[in-house]
């Protein structure tokens, strides 16, 4: 028996669940995101030095990787500056990859117009949350992507 492209569609996306026992850290981290866009969790250099690892580092939707200083340095920049950008961040998952350490994966419209996955990995410490790493895919209109 043959398999279709049509047919590989239908199986293409993963089903995402979250374990019902990580249903308040899904809580309290969904209400976390997108990061350095919430200024309820803060909106100086100091709050975001506080709110990530010292090891952090991202990959942008470019694909390029960013150190944590350079993150630190643009948002330091862009902080005074709203830029007025309408977030819907939705579909969120949440799945634990070790004691304390939690991967958060989720959907994020912009502008109504841009279309991201997101994946951010979030430490709990004695500190509260820290974020270790960022990733922000755009997803390309190809036929069996949802937005």
């Amino acid at each position: 028996m043959s398999t279709t492209i049509s047919d590989d569609h239908k199986h293409m996306e993963p089903k995402l669940e979250t374990d019902p026992e990580l249903a308040g850290v899904l809580g309290e981290l969904s209400a976390r995101e997108p990061i350095f866009h919430r200024p309820e969790f803060g909106a100086t250099r100091a709050d975001f030095e506080n709110m990530t690892a010292a090891d952090f580092w991202e990959v942008g939707a470019s694909g390029r990787r960013y150190s944590r200083e350079y993150v630190l340095h643009v948002l330091e920049k862009r902080c005074p500056v709203s830029n007025g950008d309408i977030w819907e961040a939705r579909d969120f998952h949440c799945t634990k990859l070790a004691d304390g350490v939690f991967l958060l994966t989720y959907t994020l419209l912009q502008d109504n117009s841009r279309v991201t996955r997101r994946a951010t990995v979030w430490q709990h410490t004695g500190d509260g949350w820290k974020v270790v790493y960022h990733q922000g895919t755009v997803v390309q209109d190809t036929p069996g992507d949802r937005a």
